[in-house]
């Protein structure tokens, strides 16, 4: 069975520059995340609060990777600080304990799971119980060093659940899938208690729990050391914190740490995007792991299981058939004598012995091959998600950017219109107090006509004197339309109106412009966040991806060694069983209508040569 996916140890998920460590970025250098990230510039990476504080990558060994991790994770953990942690993030090789000379322990569990390589996690046993239940269910018995726990199925998914949002950056290992619908509807009542199923759960279980032990950061969550303590209630841990803090929509929280509440206001600004939603200057490393992903995905979901699961099938089918044939032959001894009784007795043993050692191999086949390659199956679709999140907070960094591009547009905007508004409330306010140089020419042209209307105007001429004055008043207000152009009556025009409309359109402008700034002070902090949020995502996710590669090549080749060795193992114990069904089939006596093989007959590799008569030339014998 060839393994594509598999073919050497080269990783689709490394950055070009270095196998083990993860570049820092500073001032326009490689981003961690692998190549650029988009930005155009490094005075826009440090305005939006891009700096790596470092210089290029350098290499250091494996020890120093796990050490500068330890630390890194035991700080992150105790204190919860609401700054970054380091970007640069060194990952040990998947097989190793993570923490090398840790001294600081939180807990017993804490201590025990870095006490050496030989520490393990085991689960000894699965039994049906009623504790703190109405109900039965499977609880399955944990045993971490000397001390055991209890738990069930659903407390290992929540403790996942929760270790997933605690730390959305890191590639959470899976648990054993739901049973099906399907599975119930076949079983009913019995579906939780299928003996096949239970055991396939005591083993991927114990699986999930030996992988978080040996993650060099999740080995160090204090959430998964009450997992394994008995004395502690699992709800009780739901509802305290960290996971009671934790958010309902992760793109709105820190990536470092989701429960800091210390940006609350920045992240709060943040859109969420669709997972579906482009990215304009996407990240083209990203690109070709998620690429390098979908295509692991097809590839174990589709042929690998799928194969996998026609080639169990049939050794069952082949099993089964042995078993009904070593019945058959073995019934028919029964009624034979003489050397063909302890032939065919023979016989059917090893057709028996066949259907035993072919049924182990099932068993061994479905451990060492068909539940690892079902796990990595689940990890490609954690590995979409873990890439799917990044490429979110990617699309929410583009988003602030031009929502604030936006804002800033808008308040440009506001700012011309409060400088126009009062240009013209200046030109309005100089109109009134200029001199009315008409008003004594208007008085003039008054007198004159006034002296040519005669004795019926008299009264009015001379006692309206203040009367005549106000139209004269009101007419000097209104500057002369021949100094006005089209753009300021407009605008004059839709000052009125905004007046028309508006009590206070003074106070409303400003009140715009107050609320603009805010929004835009408020954006600006948020892209800072984001901005930092997508360094840290890249850069983690990266160096976990790293962490991924190397384990699944050494699980692969643990897989392939142990597919040999099954192989080997059920060829030797039929080539035994058969080997003395031989000498008991060597002991029939020979075929009545052969004649009994002469010594001399017999070729050197004993099989019998043909016999070689005279012929005459006549053709007669």
């Amino acid at each position: 069975m060839s393994i594509v996916a598999f073919e050497d140890d080269s990783n689709p998920f490394q950055t070009e520059d270095n196998d083990h460590t993860l570049a820092t970025s500073h001032h326009g250098e490689t981003s961690p995340g692998g190549n650029d990230l988009g930005f155009t510039s490094s005075d826009e990476l440090e305005e939006d609060g891009f700096d790596g504080g470092g210089g290029a990558a350098t290499s250091v060994s494996t020890l120093q990777q796990s050490q500068a991790l330890a630390q890194q994770s035991q700080s992150h953990l105790q204190q919860r600080a609401p700054t970054l942690p380091p970007i640069a993030i060194n990952l040990p090789l998947p097989n190793h304990h993570a923490q090398v000379n840790k001294t600081d322990f939180c807990c017993g569990r804490d201590q025990y799971l870095h006490s050496g390589d030989d520490a393990e996690i085991v689960i000894i046993d699965a039994v049906k119980t009623t504790e703190n239940s109405s109900s039965p269910y499977i609880a399955y018995i944990i045993r971490t060093g000397n001390v055991d726990a209890r738990r069930r199925y659903s407390e290992f998914e929540s403790l996942r659940n929760g270790l997933s949002k605690l730390y959305p950056t890191l590639i959470i290992p899976p648990i054993p899938s739901k049973q099906t619908i399907g599975d119930y509807a076949v079983k009913q009542a019995k579906a939780k208690e299928d003996a096949t199923m239970i055991s396939r759960r005591k083993r991927m279980l114990q699986v999930f729990l030996n992988r978080i032990a040996r993650h060099p950061i999740l080995s160090n969550e204090h959430v998964f050391h009450r997992f394994l303590d008995r004395d502690v209630s699992w709800s009780e841990v739901l509802n305290s914190p960290p996971l009671s803090l934790l958010p309902k929509d992760l793109l709105k929280a820190p990536s470092h740490n989701p429960i800091e509440s210390a940006q609350s206001s920045a992240y709060e600004a943040l859109p969420s995007p669709a997972p579906t939603q482009p990215l304009r200057k996407p990240d083209q490393r990203f690109l070709d792991s998620e690429m390098f992903t979908n295509k692991y995905a097809a590839h174990l979901s589709g042929n690998m299981e799928k194969v996998t699961r026609r080639t169990m099938k049939r050794w069952s089918e082949y099993a089964h058939d042995h078993a009904e044939l070593g019945a058959v032959i073995n019934g028919f001894s029964l009624s034979q004598s003489g050397s063909l009784q302890p032939a065919l007795e023979k016989t059917g043993q090893a057709i028996d012995a066949t259907y035993i050692s072919t049924t182990k191999l099932l068993q061994d086949l479905e451990q060492a091959w068909t539940e690892p390659l079902h796990e990595y199956t689940q990890f490609a679709s954690i590995i979409k998600k873990l890439l799917v999140y990044r490429h979110q907070k990617h699309v929410q960094y583009e988003m602030t950017q031009e929502t604030l591009s936006v804002k800033k547009a808008q308040l440009e905007d506001f700012e011309k219109s409060e400088a126009e508004a009062k240009r013209l409330e200046d030109a309005l306010s100089s109109s009134r107090r200029m001199p009315r140089s008409g008003e004594s020419e208007d008085g003039s042209d008054t007198t004159s006509p006034t002296s040519e209307e005669g004795p019926g105007t008299s009264s009015f001429a001379s006692g309206g004197g203040a009367s005549r004055s106000r139209p004269l008043r009101s007419a000097s207000m209104e500057p002369p339309r021949t100094r006005r152009t089209s753009y300021g009556f407009l605008t004059a025009l839709s000052y009125s109106l905004q007046g028309m409309m508006d009590v206070d359109p003074e106070a409303s402008r400003r009140n715009n412009i107050s609320k603009t700034r805010d929004s835009i002070g408020q954006l600006e902090d948020a892209l800072h966040a984001s901005a930092q949020d997508l360094k840290y995502a890249s850069s983690t996710i990266q160096a976990d991806l790293d962490r991924f590669q190397r384990m699944k090549v050494a699980d692969t080749r643990e897989m392939t060694i142990a597919m040999a060795k099954i192989h080997r193992d059920w060829c030797k114990q039929n080539l035994e069983v058969w080997m003395e069904a031989k000498k008991e089939i060597e002991k029939i006596e020979p075929h009545p209508n052969r004649p009994p093989a002469d010594p001399a007959t017999l070729s050197p590799g004993g099989d019998q040569k043909p016999l070689l008569r005279e012929s005459n030339p006549n053709g007669i014998h």
